[in-house]
């Protein structure tokens, strides 16, 4: 997920308006990487058969910082004479031309021999589909064309007018003095078929498999495992590639509920998170779509920050198989029940369908791709312990919730049984009375719970600072690794306590404090032990790089 910031009146649209206006070609030239990009994302493979490498793109970043830092000196300096702007992405130049020009209810006309290209024969089914990177389609007034131009030539762009908005509706390609496509824009738009799938309830959600039911006799040997599994384990070896605070706004890096950029100049900051769980989809579609995006939400929350708006990216396996469409519709189904609850929109979004290999699909997994904010710098919060002596609360409760849990997987090595429920109304109540809190200064740390249930936040809460805690949790061993939503975990310093119980109520159940010991104090119904963080924090941080090599 890519997020930007700009000011709301240097908003640009996608259009090209005005019989007679140049439509610019600029960036990097065309060449052959990246044709049927956007097909290739939805196609299935075979073990036996070759990968399309055509299909995929090469990049440039630092092209792209040049054509980005060169776009925004267009749309800011020369206003005036620009129309509209828009990226190559999917299905490259076909795709942004078309669109911006019934964006505008133009027809247009483009000369193909005009078109950059670093590959010599290129037919014009290559120009219009290739996925080359680095390139933007702009609508400019006619007259304009040179001062436009002579910005990106500037940064060592191509810039190049290679065609013009007509009357009517007609899309028309020329190459070589050879009209080579003459059809209505309409007809790669608005008139595109649209094919009307059949849904079909799976055998496994019509007749699930019977509840499972965990016993643990040994919490600690199940909590260190449960530590070192791959959807629980640390990603640190794979995001420290990255440099993560470029710009130095980062507040909260890589590793927490979700990350945290100052806006800079103000006095606020953008949350940002991207969650999925097939496991849960995979038995129960539409509550799972739900839980994807309130576990979302929660991320945001718990740094503080209200969730605004929602991307996604739709993965599945064959639509025209009815199993699999049914898995596609009823996922967006919860999904736009989740967003209409907890007021996060979904304001852009892609799919990549087909996803199956020799026949096999994936788990349906919808990735959403949140953003929220934080209206001021001081209530950025912290999801790890920060101080000795704070008093420890779980908002929410737990239930007798496995199937699908990571619990399940570790045990039984799959999934099974009936997902269990989401109260979407107690979701955004519990999202709003932490967030309430953190607002008014009581909360000095929070994280939600979600893969790996309370043992595994409680002790993710613990390694930053290596600051332990004495918890009483009088339930059975097993409920530590079940998954019920709509939970955190939070941390409030002693002289707020009064305050903190007064507006939480009964959403918050006393659990004990930090302590300056590095070890983890534990008192269920069936146990008492004491677990050095370093002895979890050691499963946590290895188990991926040990996996990977």
């Amino acid at each position: 997920m890519c997020v930007g910031v700009m000011d709301r009146d240097a908003i640009q649209r996608g259009r090209a308006a005005g019989v007679g206006n140049a439509i610019i070609y600029v960036g990097a030239k065309t060449g052959r990487d990246g044709i049927n990009g956007a097909s290739f994302a939805s196609a299935e493979f075979s073990a036996a058969g070759d990968a399309d490498c055509a299909a995929v793109q090469v990049g440039d970043p630092f092209m792209e910082k040049l054509l980005t830092d060169a776009c925004l000196e267009v749309s800011r300096a020369h206003r005036a004479v620009l129309v509209g702007i828009q990226d190559m992405g999917a299905a490259g130049l076909v795709s942004s031309s078309v669109e911006m020009a019934d964006k505008a209810g133009a027809g247009m006309r483009l000369d193909l021999d005009r078109v950059p290209q670093r590959e010599p024969g290129m037919t014009p089914y290559e120009i219009m589909l290739s996925e080359s990177q680095e390139r933007m389609l702009l609508c400019v007034q006619a007259g304009a064309e040179q001062e436009v131009m002579d910005v990106f030539t500037q940064n060592g762009l191509d810039a190049v007018a290679i065609g013009r908005v007509t009357a009517g509706h007609q899309y028309q390609l020329v190459q070589h003095g050879q009209v080579v496509c003459d059809v209505p824009v309409s007809l790669l738009t608005d008139d595109a078929p649209i094919y009307h799938q059949v849904g079909v309830r799976p055998a496994r959600l019509a007749k699930p498999a019977s509840d499972f039911t965990p016993t643990v006799t040994d919490i600690r040997a199940t909590w260190l495992a449960l530590m070192a599994q791959p959807t629980v384990a640390s990603k640190r070896s794979l995001y420290q590639r990255y440099d993560a605070q470029v710009k130095t706004n980062t507040m909260v890096l890589p590793g927490g509920d979700a990350g945290v950029i100052r806006v800079r100049g103000t006095h606020r900051a953008l949350a940002l998170t991207t969650d999925s769980n097939g496991r849960y989809l995979y038995l129960d579609p539409e509550r799972g779509g739900a839980m994807v995006v309130a576990e979302a939400a929660r991320n945001l929350v718990a740094t503080g920050a209200e969730p605004l708006g929602v991307t996604d990216c739709l993965n599945y396996g064959d639509p025209t198989n009815p199993e699999h469409f049914y898995e596609l519709a009823a996922s967006a189904k919860g999904i736009v029940a989740a967003t209409k609850a907890l007021n996060t929109p979904v304001v852009s979004g892609n799919v990549s369908l087909y996803n199956e290999t020799d026949g096999a699909a994936i788990y349906p997994t919808p990735m959403i791709g949140m953003v929220g904010l934080i209206r001021h710098l001081t209530d950025v919060t912290p999801n790890y312990f920060r101080e000795p002596g704070e008093v420890l609360y779980l908002v929410g409760t737990t239930g007798t919730d496995f199937n699908g849990t990571e619990l399940q997987k570790m045990l039984t090595g799959g999934v099974r049984g009936r997902l269990f429920g989401l109260d979407l109304a107690t979701e955004q109540r519990r999202q709003q009375v932490v967030l309430a809190a953190i607002r008014q200064g009581l909360v000095t740390a929070a994280h939600d719970l979600s893969v790996g249930g309370l043992a595994a936040g409680l002790a993710e809460m613990t390694f930053t600072r290596g600051i332990g805690a004495t918890v009483n949790y009088a339930v059975p061993n097993s409920l530590w690794f079940a998954e019920t939503p709509s939970r955190f975990l939070v941390t409030v310093a002693p002289d707020q306590i009064a305050a903190f119980e007064q507006l939480l109520g009964e959403e918050a159940c006393y659990l004990g404090t930090t302590t300056a010991a590095n070890t983890l104090a534990v008192t269920t119904q069936d146990e008492t032990i004491d677990i050095p963080v370093a002895e979890l924090q050691i499963q946590y941080e290895e188990a991926i790089p040990c996996l990977m090599k």
